[in-house]
């Protein structure tokens, strides 16, 4: 049967030029994954897509077959804008990040139903929150972990099996290339401090892997808590999804305490120019 085109909700993930007149845009579906198409004049016309190519926007998009695997953008309807994701340096800056992390780790092609809702329903809430966005990049990450396999062991010495709750002391180690936390037994004294977790921290992260959204974006984290995590899995997920994001350089860059103890702020003032994306 001759392919004719489809239909489908998606999140825009990237866009780039192309020639004079064209954009490459690259999408998150549910039924299909990631995919790219084609928006033909989009740069030329002022009609033609006129403010829906914007990044990080719920999209519904009409497409049809192109060449190879690339396909034609026909139509788009707005889904959902988050106008105050962008309007926010420090918001753009984490959802650049989250999508930036879901274009590298995916390939084209495969459905991700659950990546999908992941990926819209914290983008809806960073919308939604007074605050940076913090707390939330912290909840996607661990749950971009889950999904892709990668999830990090936080109950037990990744060498010797030792839980969590029996090891001396409030703080654990974590060695990256076993992917879990190791014991000052097995060698947790000689890690990068950026892997070491307060024990409660470890907890909170474990929690936050299988805990129900509702639940989840109702927990709190204390300041040594939420710089542990964001510490952490901005080092965790970086090294097992193999890609160093320049996203993630820009946003520590900006973020209020270059040590993320937490200050929270509107996002204003002057700030570095934010990558494309």
């Amino acid at each position: 049967m001759k392919f004719t085109g489809f239909t489908t909700d998606a999140i825009l993930l990237r866009r780039t030029a192309y020639g004079d007149h064209d954009l490459i845009v690259t999408f998150l579906a549910p039924d299909r994954g990631k995919f790219t198409s084609i928006a033909k004049s989009a740069r030329k016309s002022v009609k033609r897509f006129s403010g829906l190519l914007e990044p990080f926007t719920g999209l519904q998009v009409v497409c049809t077959a192109g060449r190879g695997k690339l396909f034609i953008l026909k139509e788009a309807a707005l889904r959902r804008s988050l106008g105050s994701i962008r309007s926010n340096v420090l918001k753009t800056a984490y959802a650049g990040y989250w999508v930036e992390l879901v274009d590298g780790w995916l390939e084209e092609g495969q459905p991700q139903t659950a990546l999908f809702h992941l990926l819209g329903w914290v983008l809806d809430a960073l919308e939604k929150e007074a605050s940076n966005g913090s707390r939330l990049s912290v909840l996607f990450q661990m749950r971009l972990m889950a999904l892709s396999g990668f999830s990090p062991n936080l109950c037990r010495c990744a060498c010797c099996r030792t839980p969590v709750d029996g090891m001396p002391g409030m703080t654990i180690g974590f060695d990256l290339a076993k992917g879990g936390v190791v014991c000052a037994r097995c060698g947790a004294d000689t890690l990068d401090r950026r892997m070491v977790l307060s024990k409660g921290t470890a907890k909170q992260l474990h929690w936050l892997k299988t805990m129900p959204f509702a639940r989840a974006e109702c927990l709190r984290f204390t300041a040594r808590s939420l710089a542990e995590s964001l510490q952490f899995l901005e080092t965790f997920v970086p090294y097992h999804l193999g890609k160093q994001p320049r996203s993630l350089a820009f946003l520590k860059q900006i973020r209020p305490d270059a040590s993320c103890k937490t200050r929270e702020t509107n996002g204003q003032g002057e700030t570095p120019t934010c990558p494309t994306i």
